[in-house]
């Protein structure tokens, strides 16, 4: 019995070990990507997932990391180099928690981040894709600020590109900003952005 009480104690000390390192990599990982030291919080990123090969979140972030640098970037080879990592890591983290709303957002934004680069060559492959995502999301998480927020910026950009009037996106844009209000992530780790950006398209529509 005292064996067993021993082996308890000692797996759950591993274990809070364990969740220190974790939660102290992430942060640090999020201070590198916050002073725009992007590699450097990528590679952080991996090296967590490499360690958490059951967590979708470091996966999810190594992805988040190499998409958003990506957007603006004129030089093709290493746009090319950055998003093909993001579609690596988040297909991973998509075999981790199949059916995950967070994801199928990320991916969506990969996939503009293409073709904000190149429409002509990629938005006839990528903009079907995207419809589909946001859909799909929609379905998994009606009430997620980010789905909402996300479709919405999409269907913006797609009747701005067609020549369409974007006003009645606008009261998805305000939902969005009602969703964000009460949003609460599961963990201090998971994703809560959008909410600037939001109020900024916001504050746009009223103008």
């Amino acid at each position: 019995m005292r064996r067993l009480t021993l082996l308890l104690l000692f797996l759950t000390i591993s274990s809070l070990k364990a969740q220190d390192q974790y939660s102290m990599g992430m942060q640090k990982a999020m201070e590198l990507w916050s002073e725009q030291k992007i590699v450097e919080a990528s590679n952080m990123f991996e090296r967590i997932a490499t360690a958490e090969m059951d967590n979708w979140l470091p996966y999810y972030y190594v992805a988040m990391v190499n998409t958003t640098a990506s957007f603006g970037e004129k030089d093709e080879q290493k746009l090319k180099m950055q998003l093909k990592k993001a579609k690596e890591y988040i297909d991973n983290a998509k075999n981790i928690s199949p059916d995950n709303a967070e994801i199928l957002v990320q991916e969506a934004m990969i996939n503009t981040a293409w073709m904000a680069f190149d429409g002509a060559t990629y938005g006839m492959t990528l903009s079907g894709k995207n419809v589909q995502l946001y859909q799909k999301a929609a379905e998994l998480a009606p009430n997620n600020p980010r789905v909402v927020f996300g479709k919405a910026e999409w269907d913006m950009g797609t009747a701005r590109y067609f020549g369409k009037d974007t006003t009645p996106y606008c009261k998805d844009i305000e939902r969005a900003l009602q969703l964000f209000a009460t949003f609460k992530p599961e963990t201090e780790f998971h994703p809560n952005w959008g909410k600037e950006r939001a109020e900024q398209i916001a504050e746009e529509c009223k103008s």
